[in-house]
């Protein structure tokens, strides 16, 4: 509180839980600057965190706590090994949350148990790991999905697009179908 009350800027890590190597999640670190929220302002807030966090309600209304606000200004993201940028404060600001982000998991868990023929024809189509021994699913969104690949030079991570955004189950259900009939045609 003390160093946000004499320089405001700062930055926040946000990192993908799971096991395996730390480096090979996805993590985005928030810069901007934090502004501490006057007791009356902080009702949305204190609601959210107490939500989250329901044992904190014994000291949430002690004098020397405090919500604060973080104005961001950029966003470096990284997605695993190779894969990074920055996001600057307009593209983060008007971003929506991933339609997909709710059913990401059963599409994940569905495509790993019954479909990991058909992602190893995605790698030999669309990809230089045509010699891939194990393929599986690791992420999905509104625009892609990444796999985890082992091949003979090792594992590596592969994320391909679909031809166009998707907002279902159905809709990526329905871009996978044609993906593999692109890469059967191959």
């Amino acid at each position: 509180t003390q160093n946000l009350k004499g320089d405001p800027r700062c930055s926040l890590l946000v990192a993908e839980p799971g096991d395996g190597d730390p480096l090979a999640r996805a993590r985005a670190t928030l810069v901007g600057d934090a502004k501490q929220l006057e007791p009356g302002q902080d009702a949305t807030a204190r609601a959210a965190f107490l939500e989250a966090h329901p044992n904190a309600s014994y000291y949430v209304d002690f004098k020397d706590f405090a919500f604060w606000k973080m104005d961001v200004s950029s966003v470096r993201y990284i997605g695993g090994y190779g894969r990074m940028s920055w996001v600057e404060a307009e593209a983060w600001s008007s971003a929506s949350e991933d339609p997909i982000a709710a059913m990401a998991d059963r599409i994940i868990d569905h495509m790993n148990a019954d479909h990991a023929d058909t992602m190893a024809l995605y790698c030999r189509a669309f990809t230089k790991a045509s010699d891939a021994t194990e393929v599986r699913m690791t992420a999905v969104d509104r625009y892609g999905f990444e796999m985890s690949v082992r091949t003979e030079q090792g594992p590596r991570p592969i994320r391909l697009p679909f031809d166009e955004e998707v907002s279902s189950a159905n809709e990526v259900r329905k871009a996978m179908v044609t993906l593999a009939e692109r890469a059967r045609d191959q």
